[in-house]
């Protein structure tokens, strides 16, 4: 890659480096390594589209090039060489790498979105493609999975708007959307506040609303897979749902109130998620 993407190489670094949440001990030592891979290969691209210097629109332009030369063998870039392969023995479309890449694109150039639908449309590219990539993992995608998945992953990237909406708004990005806004009365300082408005609260309460209506698609898709990934699925949609139940007990308080589940919350619902869910599949 080009001296000027060389200049950034610590996101690489940091890429490799962090815990990805469905890489647990359950899973077996080869999944584990190609979801890591995945999850460099996404962490790397969210972080050159937020926080790299220079000419972030170049550097995207250059991680869509490794990523042609990562399906060929040839990728320069470590976090490329380490995807290289999982592209090739598990035959993964490059389309949901491409689509994540785009997103960090569209975060260049817009700043907020009117609708809730124009956000979805955002969260179809950058959300949903990380669900069809461990589908693909796994080896279950089909269409009536990754339409299950388009729905969990976009709850999840709504709940971490919602858990990010001043640093997001120092940014001088706003994902809520306009129109909602307007509804319920709220401006673009009200999100710079020490602490949510009365109004900024029911918008995000209406919000979470949203939220979880998206995430009770995480019980049918479990319950379409076998064991282990069907802990994979109620592990992200665990997480979900305890960091909506954060912001509730925040009294909708997103900007005051560091809302993040604990461990315990997550565990519990995950354990209830994959209950139901193996129960739903046996009498399926």
């Amino acid at each position: 890659m080009s001296g000027a993407f060389s200049a950034n190489d610590d996101f690489a670094e940091k890429a490799r480096h962090e815990n990805f949440p469905v890489a647990s001990r359950f899973l077996p030592r080869d999944v584990r390594s190609n979801l890591m891979a995945i999850y460099g290969f996404a962490r790397l691209t969210d972080d050159v589209g937020d926080e790299a210097k220079g000419d972030r629109l170049t550097l995207l332009d250059e991680l869509d090039e490794q990523l042609e030369l990562a399906a060929v063998g040839a990728a320069t870039d470590p976090t490329f060489q380490r995807l290289s392969p999982v592209i090739h023995d598990l035959s993964l479309s490059l389309d949901p790498f491409h689509r994540l890449i785009e997103a960090n694109r569209m975060d260049q150039r817009v700043s907020s979105y009117q609708t809730f639908d124009d956000l979805v449309e955002y969260c179809m590219l950058s959300a949903a493609p990380v669900g069809e990539m461990v589908l693909g993992v796994f080896g279950l995608s089909s269409p009536e999975r990754i339409e299950l998945s388009d729905k969990v992953c976009i709850a999840l990237q709504l709940v971490e708007h919602l858990q990010d909406v001043q640093e997001d708004a120092q940014r001088g990005r706003v994902y809520l959307p306009r129109d909602d806004m307007e509804r319920f009365g709220c401006v673009d300082d009200d999100l710079l506040k020490p602490h949510s408005t009365p109004s900024v609260r029911r918008l995000v309460a209406f919000e979470v609303g949203r939220a979880r209506e998206l995430l009770a698609a995480g019980v049918p898709l479990a319950a379409t897979l076998p064991p282990r990934p069907r802990v994979a699925v109620a592990g992200f949609t665990a997480g979900g749902v305890a960091a909506l139940d954060s912001i509730r007990r925040a009294k909708h308080d997103v900007i005051g109130v560091r809302c993040r589940p604990s461990k315990l919350d997550i565990a519990q619902h995950m354990a209830r998620y994959f209950v139901t869910a193996s129960l739903k599949r046996v009498r399926s």
